[in-house]
């Protein structure tokens, strides 16, 4: 029988999903710069590692630290050098080399023995991409770069459901604004990068909040959980959860 979710690295963040990651969708993990994303993926490719388990990680912010790792593993020196074999880290600086990463993913995949594909973050690149496009007025190129990014999703999404592999990726924010008619002042609201195409691919969708250092998760997106929240805090071993928020 087939695993339908495996462990998020922590205990708190397993209660919190009911059991863990689920195995044949897209996760998303969106929020502001610094609110933990990275620690996110970090907390649960050293999880599998440790199991043993293949994972790709594709870093195109420079997120992956393997002092990091080394601190959320807690094992003896030698352990943690064998369990970070296990990690197959892919480093694009551009949306091209995201696109040949991907080339790599797919031919690892095939092979049959990866566990997790991690991507920190799916769109950091192409929000560059997209922006040369925009300053150029580039209509063309626009919708090139969006159909590119559409099929990057498209593969994740069919290796997820074909392969039951659990894909967790991680997306920025920005602040869009719109009026509000009641007391005709402007309100600010939270979006994800590639808005509608992330959302549409993403199953399970969980915002982090990070508001004058305080941390919050807020579950928005599952398909047998509903809409909640969990305050944490980040630590050496991972997270844990905090008091009010």
């Amino acid at each position: 029988m087939k695993e339908t979710r495996i462990s998020a690295g922590a205990f708190e963040l397993n209660k919190f999903l009911f059991g863990g990651y689920e195995t044949d969708i897209i996760t998303t993990l969106y929020g502001p710069g610094g609110s933990g994303k990275s620690n996110f993926c970090i907390i649960v490719a050293t999880s599998q590692a440790r199991k043993g388990n293949k994972v790709i990680f594709v870093d195109t912010e420079g997120g992956f630290s393997s002092e990091r790792f080394k601190q959320v593993h807690q094992g003896p020196k030698e352990e943690i050098e064998k369990d970070l074999q296990n990690i197959l880290l892919l480093k694009p600086t551009s949306f091209a080399e995201q696109e040949k990463a991907f080339t790599t993913l797919l031919a690892h995949v095939k092979k049959g023995d990866i566990s997790l594909i991690i991507i920190d973050s799916i769109a950091m690149l192409y929000r560059l991409e997209l922006g040369d496009a925009i300053s150029t007025k580039d209509s063309e190129k626009i919708s090139e770069v969006n159909r590119k990014l559409a099929k990057q999703l498209r593969s994740l999404n069919e290796i997820a459901r074909k392969q039951n592999i659990p894909v967790i990726v991680t997306n920025q924010v920005y602040a869009s604004f719109t009026p509000n008619l009641e007391d005709r002042q402007t309100e600010s609201r939270v979006s994800m990068v590639g808005g509608d195409l992330l959302k549409y691919w993403s199953k399970c969708l969980i915002e982090i909040q990070n508001f004058r250092g305080k941390r919050k998760l807020v579950l928005r997106k599952h398909r047998s959980l509903p809409i909640k929240e969990l305050a944490f805090e980040i630590v050496n071993t991972g997270i844990k959860k905090r008091g009010l928020f």
